[in-house]
C-alpha cells in the first residue's frame, strides 16, 4: 500500500458510493469512481455536490476525484477497494478487481445482507483480505444537468468497519462519514439485516420513512417481521448485534409503543430527512432489481435452515417480485394488504 497517499476505488459508485467518495475527496484521500458511464462523465464535467441531516453543504471539484467506467482505468493501483454495488452483483464486481486491481488491494463490503464478504471471500485470490463493513444511513441522490450531482445523507450514523491487521477504518474516518473499527461484524451484519427488514415495508408503502414510521400501523408491521426474524436467529444460535446502543431483542417493543410515546423514546430514530425512502423504492422507481433476496429471502432461507417458518418474510418476497414484474414504481400499498391474512 501507498503509505502516504493510498489510493481508495469506489467499486459501484451508485449513491452510497458517491457519497462515500465525495467525502474521502474532501478530506484529502486520492479516490476514484467506478461508475457507470452517465454517473461518470456527470461528475468529470461538474464534480460532486455532497450535503448531510447535520447541515453540511460541500461541494467535490472534477479535479478532486477521478471518475471512470473502465474498470481496468478505475481499479489499476488501488490500495483500498470500497465495494458498494448491489448483492446480486457481488461475484461480477469480485471478478473485476481480482482481473484488474493489485493483489495486494485491501477490499471493504459496504453493503447490504449478511453473506457479501463471503461471496467476496470466495471469488477472490486466496489470500486477499476482505473486511465486511456497515453503512447505517440513507443517501439520496438527486440529478440535474447543469449543476453538481448531488448526494445527500439523510439519515445518521456511524460506519463500522472490521478490526483487525490491515482495516482501514481509521484511514476512512472522515467528516460527514464517521467510520469506526468493530470486532464482531458478523452480529452487526444480523443486526442490520433486522433494520432493513423496513426497506420492502417503505418500497411498498411508497411513503417517505419520516412518515412510515411516525405511523404505528407501519411499526407494527416491522415490529411483526423482526420478532419474526429474532425467533430464528435465536434458533439458530445467531446474536445479533446492538443497534445504537438497543439490543436488539428490545426493538419489536420500542416500535410497538403509541405515537406520542415513540416519538419521546425514538426521536433519533425519526431523524430522517423528509423526503428520504428506501433504497429498494429507488429500485422500483427506476426498474432496477432488488435485493429482497439479501433481505427478507435470508430470513425465509433462515427459517428453512432451522425447520422453520417465515411466512411474513415469504409474504414481502412475494409482493416485491410482483411489483418488480409490473415495473410501475411502488404499488403504494397499506399496511393491512401487506400484512398476513387473520
Amino acid at each position: 500500500m501507498n503509505s502516504k497517499h493510498p489510493k481508495i476505488v469506489v467499486a459501484g459508485a451508485g449513491s452510497i458510493g458517491c457519497y462515500a467518495g465525495g467525502c474521502l475527496a474532501l478530506a484529502g484521500r486520492r479516490v476514484a469512481l467506478l461508475a457507470r458511464p452517465r454517473i461518470a462523465d456527470a461528475i468529470r464535467a461538474h464534480g460532486l455536490r455532497i450535503s448531510d441531516l447535520d447541515g453540511r453543504d460541500r461541494t467535490v471539484a472534477p479535479l478532486q476525484v477521478t471518475a471512470e467506467a473502465d474498470p481496468a482505468v478505475a481499479l489499476a493501483g488501488a490500495d483500498i477497494v470500497l465495494v458498494t454495488v448491489k448483492s446480486g452483483a457481488t461475484t461480477d464486481m469480485a471478478g473485476l478487481i481480482a482481473k484488474h486491481a493489485p493483489a495486494a488491494a485491501i477490499v471493504v463490503s459496504l453493503q447490504n445482507g449478511v453473506d457479501n464478504p463471503d461471496v467476496l471471500r470466495a471469488a477472490l485470490p486466496e489470500g486477499t483480505k476482505v473486511f465486511a463493513g456497515m453503512v447505517p444511513f440513507n443517501v439520496i441522490q438527486t440529478e440535474a444537468a447543469d449543476t453538481p450531482l448531488r448526494l445527500h445523507r439523510a439519515t445518521s450514523g456511524t460506519v463500522l468497519v472490521g478490526a483487525g491487521d490491515g482495516s482501514p477504518a481509521d484511514l476512512l474516518n472522515v467528516e460527514g462519514f464517521s467510520v469506526k473499527a468493530e470486532a464482531n461484524m458478523t452480529g452487526v451484519a444480523w443486526a442490520k439485516l433486522l433494520l432493513n427488514l423496513n426497506n420492502a415495508v417503505n418500497a411498498l408503502s411508497g411513503l417517505p420513512l419520516a412518515t412510515e414510521l411516525a405511523d404505528r400501523r407501519w411499526r407494527l408491521l416491522l415490529a411483526a417481521q423482526i420478532a419474526e426474524a429474532l425467533a430464528l436467529m435465536h434458533t439458530a444460535g445467531i446474536k445479533p448485534a446492538r443497534i445504537e446502543g438497543v439490543h436488539p431483542a428490545m426493538l419489536p417493543a420500542i416500535l410497538r409503543l403509541p405515537d406520542w410515546l415513540f416519538r419521546l423514546v425514538a426521536r433519533r430514530m425519526l431523524s430522517i430527512d423528509p423526503e428520504a425512502r428506501s433504497s429498494m423504492w429507488e429500485d422500483f422507481v427506476h426498474r432496477r432489481p432488488t435485493e429482497i433476496d439479501q433481505l427478507q429471502g435470508t430470513v425465509v432461507r433462515l427459517a428453512a435452515r432451522t425447520d422453520r417458518n417465515a411466512p411474513l418474510a415469504a409474504r414481502i418476497v412475494t409482493l416485491v417480485r410482483e411489483a418488480e414484474a409490473r415495473q410501475a414504481g411502488s404499488p403504494g400499498l397499506s399496511p393491512e394488504k401487506i400484512a398476513l391474512p387473520e
